[in-house]
């Protein structure tokens, strides 16, 4: 009977030490897989994606841009390029990050997208504070 304990405790320590892909978990409670739920978009209020582009892009393809907004603001380092490829091959972006810098309590970022739809290049400029819960509200 102590063995058993012994293993299942083991068990749910060890499954309590990883995590998916390397990724904090922070993230993954916020980034879905693509198609899934909405948070993201929801994270990012719609993110910095130019307008016209956006209207241009299915929801699993903005999906796709939104999360790479996220992991840029998120966990990539200043600079490192976070690229995404639409579910159609003639649409993809690249999203990258300055440094972090604090405003009042709060950390921020200014970013930028690139967005490459059907050889049409679009750079929309963004900046982007953390919120508490996790999620980056972008500023206008």
């Amino acid at each position: 009977m102590k063995i058993g304990i012994v293993v299942v405790s083991a068990m749910l320590i060890a499954a309590g030490c990883t995590s998916n892909s390397g990724q904090p978990k922070v993230l993954n409670a916020f980034v879905p897989s693509s198609g899934g739920k909405n948070s993201v978009i929801e994270a990012l209020n719609g993110g910095i994606i130019d307008p016209t582009v956006s209207a241009t892009l299915n929801a699993e393809d903005r999906m796709k841009a939104l999360e790479a907004e996220y992991r840029a603001l998120e966990i990539a380092p200043s600079g490192q390029i976070v690229a995404w490829r639409g579910s159609q091959s003639t649409i993809s972006g690249e999203v990258y990050a300055a440094q972090p810098y604090e405003v009042g309590s709060q950390n921020c970022r200014q970013y930028v997208h690139k967005i490459d739809n059907r050889g049409q290049m679009t750079s929309t400029r963004g900046t982007a504070c953390r919120n508490e819960d996790g999620s980056w509200t972008p500023l206008v």
